[in-house]
């Protein structure tokens, strides 16, 4: 553009307007303002079609931009000059009047600058600079300047202006002035340079945002405005900075991702062509880069209104990739974005999820912890934002190894619970969506952790029954969700309220203490107490210090003792207790600390003995709410609860707190509601009534009479007509509550007694219960009239007789219903032998004698005494135990007392221990789980343990997984007890877990299926029951435990079987399962040649006293069959459902397809070292028929075919290799041995293996009970299987890489040493016996090349069984040790292993307890 040439007039004189005389700086400021302002009322009324004034006042107009007025002080001069010069280019326009570009340039700055004073709105002069501002915002006078080399210098001054003045007293005409100046330079300009550009966005940083809001709005505005213009400008400035990696191009480059957040928000066009630069970014290989842009991404794909994932699916799936991150920082930011995305769009919940799942799974705790809090916020905002899947990992990491990820997610589902289901705020459906919660908290409460325990107790406590509610509300919550538990929470509700109730009961017995003079018994005592309850507290050692700290306040505080008493007390109310806890933690809290552990820890103690629910007001409320119910006028239906249901779960419930809360109970309105539910039809019903009365019932006789005129004709009722359990309730109760107990249970006993007839069983059940329990109760009453019941009736007419043919079913397990009366009128007369025994307590009449040779007989006829086949076999398996089964657990009960066990012979303990081997998995079920829970009680002889062993028989896994936790807790409560109890020191033979070897050994030396003592197959019967014990006593080596066993072993093969001392097969096979015993303790310890501490002593009622004259150095086991021992016993796996829930009762084993020439597949579940060397596992590994046995550490596997499938799983602390291998000559389950002769009498306890061999599996039809020919363990015939020359190297840290042999071997090259990577050249038989040793665990065997005589003797016999065929085979090196992660606890499954993308990230992090 050509600026025209303006001349002066000729005669140089300037016209000034009307009235205006000359402006010069002759002239004072105030004169010239006052000209001025007239000049500016003349150019601001002209417009552009006055060409006469526009010629006119041309000089005038240059004469304005002389440096007089430019650079005048006065800004009032400055303001009224700059608003004529806008009007002189609005009215010239568009040719302007001054032909310098110098000239123009200093104008627009002059302009600019006053453009200032647009800030102060409250000036005098404000209005003219508005004016002035509108007036080039009108006229967009700037965009002369386009022409101007250095323009951008006026658009930057202009810009930076602008936004610095803009402020909040501003109204909407002064920014939109603004927004159409700037926007017209950036519109109609040829493009944005990077420095006006960054003039624009420097506003957009967070700290120039919160210095002035307006000019960010100003700012957002004009790119929203330009975004068509401005678009390509910012998508060059991010290339330079992110792709080119040039920072210097501007000074915002350090905060391009800021901008980009912001730009997107204003505009997400502003970005289109940056997008895949940021996918580009986030491949980076710096992590910190990578964390950056994924931080900035997820704002982005975050934000509430973004669309960014649905526009971009490429840039979205590459940001979920960042969720399996190596960087921790970086995956941790994805998890935490999760959370607003799911709350901001929950249509990306389903890309989402998969993604969650890997990370909930995250070796790093804080991760997991985060996705749990990401799923519980949104959770908590709207349940419908979060799937069951997403639910599904919050409720996993429950049982996380680590405490903070378990305690977030537990209190995450309580939260949800109290909102959703508690206080329904989202309606039934959400309520219903998640029911399972209230289970699943509950559940954990089976934990070990004492933290778990405490954690489900707040919670129970202050979001599932809060303690803040009314007493009527509260009750109500408690009521219906009491009857809408699992029957498993259930369970842990009640062992909750037990064990407070317990923890109260010892502080109580502290306090009676207290009270008794100081004397050092009272000290042990109190001492005693205190780690008692210091158990149930967190960090048992820090409890200890601090319950010897609050013990030692209580001795000195007699106040705060007796708060502390009224909060214990059974009369204590709710609101009394909220009082005293107040109180006792206010005395303690001075002096005040910041954090005072010793006070936290006291919270936990009178947090869990404070009664914060029930009380008598409590009791009284539930009552009426059962009455309700009762009555059908309760809100049951609404609940979701029947009204049965709630009758029947209402009970008991009251059942259950009538034992931890008996005193609240305490009122004629209670018991005449419980007098009503005693008349109602519900067999269920009226049993808990009658158990309510029992437990609480102590001062009706005396403080209630009319409640006890009512209650005696019904108890006497339910005794003699009621079911057996009521009948048994109501007998306990009149023993319980009545003062004249002896003439209300004779006033039963005498007409019962009376009345049996035994043609009629069905009416002799209840009789015999009712019988039995009054002569258990009030044996000096009833133990002579009892003793010509039994002998006239029960034995002879009842026993001893078979009415009725059994039914022919075919099954092993029926319903109660289709048992015939007659069987279970008998099951109740061999309680009732018991019961009677258990009353007397003595043995004086030897009724005991005859009793234990009557169930002895029953176990050798399988009961059917009187051998005529009269009986089904499925008669004698009612859903209570079988008859045999039954005749079992008698014999043990009785075994409980002293008296009687002392008469038990060891052919009687025998039977009785079979029955553990019983074909119907059900005797075995309950038959185990009794003698659990009795020897867990030490109410068992320690003999008895020894039962266990023979568990390693049974075909079930479960059952075998089941029998070794026992195994385990009972040999660590036996442990713990002698630590506890100095005096245990005395009774070490009966306490000790290792004295059960001699018991095992007798037991086993006198199995029957023990009979031929050199078999191969029962030799390895026998070493699997061994192991199956001993490896649980040798997972700990204390006190050269190992010696002592060894030891042991060695003493009992100096003496001989006392069961029959002269008889030299019966001496034979016990020196041969001692050697037995003594192969397994020599190859699984490296300890147990050390020197006993003690000298073992062995039972005299199983062993003989030694002789001096008698010395046994025998060795009973031949060459052949310690090889045969060697090779390993293929079997089932017996420890691969340890974690797993066992079986349900009536569920029969699991049975494989029957197959032919092909075995299953053999798996290892997992594996620990032991202490000795990795000579034991905690846990075995679980193989198929025809792979290694999992008792064997080393197994030589011998096999002729080529393995075809090899499979390994790598776990966090062990491998899972799973094989596939054909066996030649593999049995087919369904068959049967047809050569096998069938026994004429039926065996004690389990049926031959001859018999089950070719059936070892169980069939479908069996599960449910049905007969069939398979019931044992199958046995598979000697296979051919191949012998590994070396060790071979698993896909995680194994006991081969941890051997000592092993590491020599990596760590040396040495010549003339044989390694595991099986350099050196070798002949076949030196590869042969070298892997022999490998297998058994010999560390110092063949290093030389030359392998020892010994070791080539070993495979003389091995020779002639096998054909010479090892030597056919050639040895295989083993692979290269993979890379693996760090071992994580406990091992993730393969499934678990193919979620994620990468080994680190995939691993499983649930914590697995054992209860």
């Amino acid at each position: 553009m050509e600026f025209p040439q303006h001349q002066r007039p000729a005669d140089g004189k300037i016209t000034y307007p009307p009235g205006v005389k000359d402006i010069t700086d002759k002239i004072s400021n105030d004169e010239v303002v006052k000209r001025l302002k007239m000049v500016v009322k003349t150019f601001m009324d002209m417009d552009q079609d006055s060409e006469d004034e526009k010629q006119q006042y041309m000089a005038l107009a240059l004469h304005l931009a002389s440096e007089f007025f430019l650079r005048n002080p006065n800004k009032d001069v400055r303001l009224l000059v700059a608003c004529c010069l806008a009007d002189i280019f609005r009215i010239y326009a568009p040719e302007a009047p001054y032909t310098s570009h110098d000239k123009l340039k200093d104008i627009f700055l002059f302009i600019t600058r006053q453009l200032k004073g647009l800030e102060d709105t409250k000036s005098p002069q404000f209005n003219r600079y508005f004016y002035l501002l509108e007036n080039l915002a009108w006229v967009k006078s700037y965009n002369i300047c386009f022409e101007l080399e250095d323009c951008n210098e006026i658009f930057i001054q202009l810009f930076k202006t602008l936004f610095s003045v803009i402020n909040n007293s501003h109204n909407q005409k002064v920014q939109m002035h603004m927004l159409d100046l700037m926007s017209s330079i950036i519109t109609e300009g040829d493009g944005v340079t990077q420095e006006l550009l960054d003039t624009i966005l420097i506003n957009l940083i967070p700290a120039h945002k919160n210095l002035n809001k307006q000019a960010y709005d100003l700012a957002k505005v004009l790119l929203k405005r330009t975004v068509q213009t401005i678009e390509t400008c910012i998508a060059n400035f991010f290339n330079q900075v992110l792709v080119l990696g040039r920072s210097s191009v501007s000074d915002l480059s350090e905060h391009v991702f800021d901008l980009i957040q912001e730009l997107f928000a204003i505009d997400p066009l502003l970005l289109l062509s940056v997008m895949p630069q940021l996918e580009f970014k986030l491949k980076s290989n710096d992590g910190e880069e990578r964390l950056a842009v994924v931080r900035l991404l997820a704002k982005l794909f975050g934000a509430r209104d973004s669309e960014l994932a649905s526009h971009n699916r490429p840039l979205w799936q590459c940001f979920l990739g960042r969720f399996n991150d190596i960087h921790v920082p970086v995956r941790l930011e994805c998890v935490k974005f999760a959370s607003h995305c799911l709350m901001n769009h929950p249509d990306l919940a389903k890309d989402l999820t998969e993604f969650l799942k890997v990370r909930s799974h995250d070796p790093e705790e804080a991760i997991r912890h985060d996705v749990i809090v990401t799923i519980i916020n949104a959770g908590k905002k709207d349940l419908n934002l979060v799937n069951d899947q997403l639910l599904g990992f919050v409720r996993e990491r429950t049982l996380d190894k680590r405490w903070r990820v378990r305690k977030e997610a537990m209190m995450g589902l309580a939260q949800l619970y109290k909102k959703y289901c508690l206080h329904h705020e989202a309606g039934k459906e959400s309520a219903q969506k998640i029911s399972w919660i209230k289970d699943k908290l509950l559940h954990i409460y089976y934990q070990n952790s004492i933290d778990d325990k405490l954690l489900v107790e707040k919670i129970f406590a202050q979001y599932m029954v809060p303690h803040s509610l009314d007493t009527e509300e509260k009750m109500k919550c408690l009521y219906y969700l009491y009857a809408c538990l699992d029957p498993n929470a259930i369970k842990a509700l009640n062992e909750m309220w037990k064990c407070q109730n317990m923890l109260r009961s010892l502080v109580r017995e502290l306090l009676d203490l207290h009270k008794l003079p100081v004397s050092e018994a009272n000290s042990t005592a109190m001492l005693g107490k205190l780690m008692t309850i210091a158990k149930n507290l967190p960090d048992q050692g820090k409890a200890q210090d601090f319950m010897k700290k609050f013990n030692q306040v209580l001795g000195e505080d007699e106040k705060l003792r007796a708060q502390l008493e009224q909060l214990i007390s059974p009369t204590c109310s709710c609101k009394q207790a909220e009082v005293c806890v107040r109180e006792i933690t206010r005395k303690l809290t001075f002096p005040k600390q910041p954090t005072n552990p010793f006070l936290e820890m006291v919270k936990f103690l009178l947090e869990r003995i404070a009664p914060v629910h029930i009380d008598s007001e409590a009791i009284s409320a539930l009552v009426k709410l059962l009455n309700k119910s009762i009555e059908g006028t309760a809100d049951d239906d609404d609940e979701g609860v029947t009204r049965d249901g709630a009758i029947r779960y209402g009970l008991e419930l009251l059942k259950v707190l009538s034992f931890t809360h008996p005193t609240s109970f305490h009122s004629a309105e209670t018991y005449e509601s419980l007098l009503q539910c005693l008349k109602m039809e519900d067999d269920k019903v009226a049993e808990a009534a009658i158990q309510i009365f029992r437990n609480t019932g102590h001062k009706i006789e005396t403080e209630m009479p009319h409640i006890r005129s009512t209650l005696i004709p019904i108890l006497h009722q339910k005794a003699k007509r009621g079911t057996p359990h009521q009948a048994k309730q109501a007998v306990h109760c009149i023993h319980a509550i009545f003062h004249n107990k002896e003439v209300q249970l004779a006033q039963i006993f005498e007409p019962l007694s009376r009345s049996l007839n035994a043609d009629v069983p069905e009416q002799l059940i209840t009789p015999l219960v009712s019988l039995g329990h009054i002569s258990m109760l009030a044996p000096d009453q009833f133990a002579s009239p009892m003793k010509s019941i039994v002998a006239n009736f029960i034995v002879k007419d009842l026993l001893m007789n078979d009415r009725c043919v059994g039914n022919k079913n075919g099954k092993l397990w029926t319903s109660d219903e289709e048992v015939s009366p007659e069987v279970l009128a008998k099951v109740q007369a061999i309680k009732l032998l018991v019961r009677w025994l258990l009353g007397m307590k003595n043995n004086q009449s030897k009724s005991a004698n005859s009793t234990l040779r009557l169930l002895s007989a029953m176990l050798v006829s399988e009961g059917d005494l009187t051998e005529q086949k009269k009986i089904s076999k499925s008669d004698m398996s009612p859903p209570l135990p079988s008859v045999m089964g039954l005749a079992g657990s008698a014999i043990m009960k009785l075994a409980q007392e002293p008296c009687y066990h002392d008469i038990i012979t060891p052919e009687q303990f025998q039977l009785c221990g079979l029955v553990i081997n019983d074909e119907c998995y059900q005797v075995r079920q309950n038959f185990s789980m009794k003698l659990h829970l009795a020897l867990v009680k030490l109410t068992l002889p320690l003999e008895y343990m020894a039962v266990f062993a023979l568990c390693a028989k049974d075909p079930v896994k479960e059952r075998r997984a089941h029998a070794r936790q026992c195994l385990l807790k009972n040999i660590s409560v036996r442990r713990e007890f002698i630590k506890q109890n100095p005096t245990a020191a005395e009774k070490l033979l009966s306490l000790l877990p290792e004295y059960v070897v001699p018991y095992m050994i007798h037991l086993l030396a006198h199995d029957p299926d023990f009979t031929k003592p050199q078999d191969s197959e029962q030799l390895r019967d026998i070493k699997e029951c061994l192991w199956f014990m001993l490896e649980v006593l040798m997972t700990k080596s204390e006190n050269n435990s190992h010696a002592f066993l060894r030891k042991m072993v060695e003493s009992m093969k100096q003496t001989k079987d006392a069961q029959a001392p002269d008889d030299p097969k019966a001496n034979e096979k016990l020196y041969i399962v001692c050697d037995v015993a003594l192969f397994v303790i020599v190859n699984k310890s490296t300890s147990c040649h050390l020197e006993s501490p003690k000298d073992p002593v062995l039972p005299t009622k199983f062993f003989t006293a030694p002789d001096k004259d008698f010395v046994n150095d025998k060795e009973y086991l031949s060459s052949e069959a310690r090889t045969v021992l060697l090779t390993g016993k293929p079997k089932p796996a017996v420890l691969g459902a340890v974690n797993k829930p066992l079986a349900v009762a009536g569920r029969r084993p699991y049975t494989r397809a029957p197959s032919s020439g092909t075995g299953p597949i053999a798996s290892v579940n997992s594996e620990t070292s032991s202490p000795a060397g990795n000579k034991g596992r905690d846990v075995v590994m679980e193989v198929s028929e025809t792979g290694a046995s999992e008792n064997e550490e080393n197994p030589l596997i011998l096999n002729t075919e080529e393995i075809k499938k090899e499979v390994n799983a790598e776990a966090g602390q062990g491998g899972v290799k799973k094989r596939a291998m054909e066996v030649p000559g593999y049995e087919n389950d369904g068959a049967s041995d047809s050569s096998v002769p069938v026994p004429n009498k039926p065996r004690r306890g389990r049926p031959p293996k001859s018999l089950s061999a070719g059936a070892g599996a169980v069939s479908a039809a069996e599960k449910e009970g049905a007969a069939g020919p398979g019931r044992g363990r199958k046995r598979a015939a000697p296979q051919l299987r191949t012998i590994p020359a070396a060790p071979q190297w698993s896909q995680s840290p194994s006991r081969y890489q941890n051997s000592r042999r092993t590491r020599r071997a990596r760590g040396r090259g040495r010549k003339d040493r044989w390694t595991c990577r099986g350099k050196e050249k070798m002949d076949t038989e030196t590869q042969t016996i070298r892997g022999l040793c490998a297998a058994v665990s010999k560390p110092h065997c063949c290093r030389n090349t030359a392998p020892p005589s010994d070791c080539r003797a070993l495979l003389v016999p091995m020779r002639t069984a096998y054909e010479g065929k090892i030597s056919e085979l050639p040895l295989t090196n083993p692979p290269p040790r993979p890379t693996s992660p760090i071992p994580l606890w406990p091992p993730y499954s393969s499934a678990a292993q193919n979620r994620g993308t990468s080994p680190i990230l995939s691993q499983d992090n649930t914590r697995v307890y054992i209860t």
